[in-house]
């Protein structure tokens, strides 16, 4: 009888791996290889000169610079926002987290409209920063700025219940062991929560990576000069341009990838 219920457990799990395979395969693998599929279908040298067209050059650029500005300022206003919640007690400490929440609940659509009637031209502050020659929306910087909000949460979020659970017991012997404050962080805290911001920062990355409407909405889609790689992939689709919408494709899939490839990795190594 145990055999046969082994048996039939095991023929179980086979199904469902099967199963989980198959999924995978239709639901990531195919889309993602027809996106190379198409995009080379014309050949090498079309794809080429598709990826090396100016503006999709541009927008590669502009989605990396965005992601380099964005993932160290979000690391570090996480870590300060679990440090804060985590190790101290102060009114109004539960409103904070859920503020910290408040970003991943809001539509980047609209956050995106919120920014734009902020700081735009008819905005509530558009005529003040107007009057004093600053330019937010439609520019880089409200590319950023959007940014910066979309993904406020990841890295906080991911240090938040670990920090909880690790508790204070090994940096209160640190401090009375003589450390100051930064030698505690840096020789305590940080080596015990150095995976988990290596992971959100990575979630961050992506996130700004692919953000698309919070982005289209303050950024104006302009060719060029403030087109992520997202805005320029929906901008040839548009323009009826299939094969170059599909190798820009390729260029934001194998980000993708590899963003995926390091969350594995570091997920594994910080569960051990």
């Amino acid at each position: 009888m145990t055999a046969l219920s082994a048996q039939k457990r095991s023929g179980a799990e086979t199904l469902l791996i099967a199963l989980a395979f198959l999924f995978s395969a239709a639901l990531l693998v195919v889309p993602l290889a027809l996106i190379f599929a198409f995009a080379f279908r014309e050949g090498l040298g079309v794809y080429l000169a598709n990826i090396t067209e100016p503006n999709t050059l541009h927008s590669i650029g502009l989605t990396v610079l965005t992601a380099l500005i964005v993932v160290p300022v979000n690391i570090v206003v996480g870590v300060c926002l679990a440090w804060l919640v985590t190790r101290f007690r102060f009114p109004g400490r539960h409103l904070l987290i859920t503020i910290i929440e408040l970003p991943a609940a809001v539509s980047p659509i609209v956050a995106g409209t919120v920014y734009l009637f902020l700081y735009g031209g008819q905005g509530l502050l558009g005529p003040l920063l107007q009057g004093a020659g600053i330019k937010l929306m439609f520019t880089v910087t409200a590319i950023v700025l959007v940014s910066l909000f979309v993904t406020a949460p990841y890295v906080a979020r991911e240090l938040i219940p670990l920090m909880r659970q690790q508790g204070t017991e090994d940096e209160e012997a640190a401090l009375s062991l003589g450390a100051n404050g930064w030698q505690m962080f840096w020789h305590v805290t940080l080596p015990n929560i150095r995976w988990a911001i290596l992971y959100g920062a990575i979630l961050t990355n992506a996130r700004v990576m692919g953000e698309f409407g919070a982005v289209s909405v303050v950024s104006g889609s302009i060719r060029g000069q403030t087109n992520t790689l997202p805005l320029q992939i929906s901008q040839l689709f548009n323009d009826f341009n299939v094969t170059g919408a599909f190798a820009a494709s390729t260029t934001l899939a194998l980000m993708a990838v590899l963003t995926l490839v390091l969350k594995s990795t570091l997920e594994g190594r910080f569960w051990r």
